[in-house]
């Protein structure tokens, strides 16, 4: 199982990015899939939810209205556009692969970096 961030990079504030994850080795379709950033010295902060099979999403109430995530079945990609990035939003963001059936299955990537600063 593979998951591939890509996307990371410095921003101004009010600037935007596109956050891609590449899965691969997994049903991705039934997967639900997710986005975490995490900080140095923090816990890991859950972003955005983009569940499986319904098509619904979730996101935490500090990007709310800002970032928007989105699956692609067919080409087994994620994605988390990032509008009106704030310095807060300063962090490794990683990808996750979330399936709960006959077990837990859990899988992560290695994360990219996304820096806001003037």
């Amino acid at each position: 199982v593979q998951l591939v961030e890509s996307g990371g990079g410095l921003v101004q504030p009010g600037g935007s990015l596109r956050l891609s994850c590449a899965a691969s080795g997994i049903t991705f379709s039934t997967y639900t899939m997710r986005w975490y950033r995490q900080t140095p010295g923090k816990v890991l902060e859950l972003v955005a939810t983009a569940f499986s099979l319904t098509g619904g999403t979730d996101y935490a109430d500090a990007v709310k209205d800002r970032f928007t995530i989105s699956r692609d079945d067919a080409n087994q990609m994620l994605y988390l556009q990032m509008n009106n990035l704030k310095p807060e939003d300063t962090a490794v963001y990683y990808c996750n692969a979330h399936l709960s059936i006959w077990g837990t299955y859990d899988y992560w990537g290695q994360g990219t970096q996304v820096t806001v600063s003037s």
